[in-house]
């Protein structure tokens, strides 16, 4: 189906990745390596766990800023740069093609890309030379239609188009502040084990791999992982993107706990 690079990553909390703390080393170590191993985009399209709108919303600046959307982190978390421009003729032809699959989407010329854009990309294109643009989560949180975006998405030409979900595939702001216990260990591990092998084995046939996504709640621990979805709804978008297994899958432990990346290549 897709014919573009399409990567699914946890982005870390907040700017930590970036402050050299302690936490994050593997993510950061993950990151940059990763990006060692994809052919560089010529540009990226980024849907992050962290903007929500009623229908799918598109950036169309030529040059967007950044939105420090944290709180309570150190003066610089509020200084970093990431000066990449946007790409208002690919936006405009996402919101083509996003129309020509039924969904109705929005321009915005206004918002700035979120940190679950400049975190991790900073981190994987620190030049800032690649041409970045956003699209929006859909605020009902509904699984299927996060398929069906990123259904939608694989369908746009464009050369050397990455397409990145931003996320954390697991999200339980509580148990990253709770001291280690094997419990919480062992919580983590069930649902990223189930996603690892729902996204990863390659005799699952599509329709059933597609039902476990959309029943994801039904999976061992779903909702202690992630009590809202936010954050695993832009693989379920990867997902939709590529229609089949993911060709790659490799752990970090991050404020320790354990999270997924998954890459699916052209």
């Amino acid at each position: 189906m897709a014919q573009h690079q399409v990567l699914f990553v946890s982005h870390g909390g907040g700017p930590l990745p970036l402050l050299g703390d302690a936490g994050h080393e593997e993510l950061v170590a993950q990151l940059q390596g990763i990006s060692t191993q994809l052919e560089k985009p010529k540009a990226i399209l980024v849907v992050s766990a962290h903007w929500e709108a009623e229908t799918p919303t598109v950036t169309t600046a030529e040059s967007p800023g950044l939105l420090y959307d944290y709180y309570g982190f150190p003066s610089k978390s509020y200084e970093i740069q990431y000066p990449a421009k946007g790409h208002p003729a690919l936006a405009q032809h996402v919101l083509e093609t996003l129309a020509e699959h039924d969904i109705r989407a929005t321009a915005d010329n206004q918002r700035s890309l979120d940190h679950g854009v400049f975190v991790p990309l900073k981190l994987m294109y620190p030049d800032a030379d690649i041409p970045v643009i956003q699209v929006s989560l859909l605020h009902n949180l509904e699984p299927q239609q996060h398929i069906a975006l990123g259904r939608a998405l694989a369908a746009i030409d464009h050369e050397g188009l990455l397409i990145l979900g931003s996320g954390f595939s697991f999200h339980n702001m509580k148990a990253f502040f709770t001291p280690q216990n094997p419990d919480i260990e062992k919580r983590n591990l069930a649902f990223e084990n189930w996603l690892k092998d729902t996204l990863t084995r390659t005799n699952l046939d599509e329709a059933e791999r597609m039902q476990r996504l959309i029943d994801w709640e039904q999976a061992p621990e779903a909702r202690f992982c992630h009590p809202r979805e936010e954050h695993l709804l832009p693989l379920l978008v990867c997902y939709g993107a590529t229609g089949r297994a993911a060709d790659f899958y490799s752990m970090a432990r991050t404020l320790g706990r354990t999270a997924g990346l998954f890459y699916w290549s052209k």
